[in-house]
């Protein structure tokens, strides 16, 4: 029976699942929509009354993600160190203001600074859930847990883009404001309210929940440091190493890959929808586009659940990762090609279906290999370098818009990156090999023609054999407290240990 079974099993694991997972959904789904609804504003009217084009929007729209780069590592470490509760409310509060802010804007300049701010103050949100669910669940259900959690992109992009479309449609006027500036307005203050709420509601460790028994709580946590001292003593990764591997870049990229799709279609498929009238004569209000631009999330929230939770049981984590992106990223580029609307969204909601199955089962990848502090550091390093296409996606896809007149070139960029990413994650694989030298890594003991030895020599400590390839050997290390070196002992020495 598998020791996550006994005593108390999936009925533990599923009790901290509905205290923790959907508050923290409902916290991202917040996060996401203050982060995107600008891609709403735009076609609404933002981009007219400040005078944007389409590259200065995309500008102003991926600006955030610089601010998100500079701080997402440090702010991971700090929550590693204060603690989960502490520091996501912190970050909650100060988001919160900032997008409320938005709603006030007088000029692009001041927009593209806000814009920069929230990216600054939101930093270390999302890497922070991923890092905190860690702390909670066990890699057999974390691709579940994260597909549960994510399940806010594509519903915030759903339900937001409905939401969003009746505050801009019957908030026109409101306070003396635009419809757009409502929207910003209403959409900033709930990640004031629920900072408040996150301070009592979270716990940092299971064995500081009072909604579990001691039992409970002390079960699972030893299940999870086990499990994390399994991790560090397989793949010996240290933070610095972690923030400097090529493998961590790499993921980076398979991420980057995955997230230009993300952004290039919640930013401008709101613009794409509303081009309709010009490109099959078809009109839609307001309320119409939000509600058609809602369909493909809706159907990506769907598979994204049983994509992860397939991922989860069979084990495999590369193709569930890359095959869709492949998918996607093959759908997106024809979109514009296709004779009506509905050929359109067919094809939009397949990509969408694709980006939004290969996001959760990904950060099951790194945290094959990456425990602790390293984990920290690790998943905010692959996620702040991956969310720079949130900036290059909309500013490349609107520029190519002004260069070309058409939105075409932008979406074949968009395809041929998320296909790229998708080769470098087959590339990859799942973890390092166990054992395997890395590249910049410190190597513990010392190599040795035809064999491979294990452990290193400590200094007055006692070190227990070392296995040899292709030879038999009768013996063991002994402790050698003078040196600190392995020795080998004669063939005489009969069990020495």
């Amino acid at each position: 029976m598998d020791s996550l079974e006994r005593p108390f099993g999936d009925v533990t694991w599923r009790k901290a699942a509905r205290r923790l997972v959907p508050y923290l959904g409902l916290l991202y789904f917040v996060n996401y929509l203050d982060r995107v609804n600008i891609g709403f504003a735009g076609p609404a009217g933002l981009s007219k009354e400040l005078a944007l084009s389409a590259t200065a929007f995309g500008f102003a729209s991926g600006i955030f993600f610089i601010g998100y780069l500079i701080l997402e590592v440090p702010s991971n470490l700090a929550l590693h160190k204060f603690g989960a509760r502490r520091w996501i409310a912190r970050i909650m509060i100060s988001w919160g203001v900032i997008a409320t802010a938005i709603a006030f804007v007088p000029n692009a300049t001041v927009l593209i600074i806000l814009r920069f701010l929230l990216g600054v103050a939101e930093a270390g949100f999302f890497p922070g859930i991923i890092l905190y669910l860690t702390y909670w669940f066990p890699a057999r259900y974390r691709a579940r847990m994260v597909a549960w959690f994510m399940v806010a992109i594509p519903v915030s992009s759903a339900i937001g883009a409905t939401i969003s479309a009746l505050l801009i449609r019957h908030g026109d006027g409101v306070f003396g404001l635009a419809g757009w500036r409502f929207m910003f307005l209403v959409e900033g203050i709930p990640a004031i309210l629920l900072a408040f709420v996150t301070w009592f509601f979270l716990t940092d460790r299971p064995t500081e929940a009072k909604w579990l028994t001691p039992e409970e709580g002390k079960w699972m946590q030893a299940q999870l440091d086990a499990e994390r001292a399994k991790t560090e003593q397989e793949h010996h990764w240290p933070l610095r190493k972690a923030l400097t591997h090529g493998r961590i870049i790499g993921l980076a990229f398979v991420y980057f890959g995955n997230v230009y799709g993300l952004y290039a279609l919640g930013f401008f498929l709101p613009s794409i929808i509303a081009g309709f009238q010009q490109q099959f004569g078809t009109t839609f209000s307001i309320v119409e586009r939000g509600l058609i631009t809602a369909v493909p999330y809706v159907l990506g929230a769907i598979a994204m659940v049983f994509w992860a939770r397939h991922g989860d049981r069979t084990g495999e984590r590369v193709w569930h990762v890359a095959l869709p992106m492949i998918v996607g990223g093959v759908a997106i580029p024809v979109a514009l090609y296709l004779g009506s609307p509905f050929a359109v969204m067919v094809a939009v909601s397949i990509t969408a279906i694709g980006i939004c199955c290969a996001l959760p089962t990904f950060w099951a990848l790194p945290s094959t290999f990456l425990a602790g502090t390293a984990a920290a550091g690790g998943i905010a390093l692959i996620n702040s370098l991956g969310n720079v296409s949130g900036f290059a996606a909309p500013y490349i896809t609107g520029g190519l818009e002004d260069l070309t007149g058409s939105q075409r070139t932008g979406l074949w960029v968009v395809g041929a990156v998320m296909i790229a990413g998708a080769l470098l994650a087959v590339v990859l694989k799942a973890a390092p090999q166990k054992g395997a030298p890395q590249k910049g890594s410190a190597q513990e003991g010392s190599a040795q023609k035809g064999s491979a030895q294990k452990g290193s020599a400590q200094q007055g400590s006692a070190q227990k054999g070392s296995a040899q390839q292709g030879s038999a050997q009768k013996g063991s290390a002994q402790q050698n407290a003078t040196s600190g070196a392995l020795t080998e002992e004669s063939d005489k020495v009969k069990g020495a240990d």
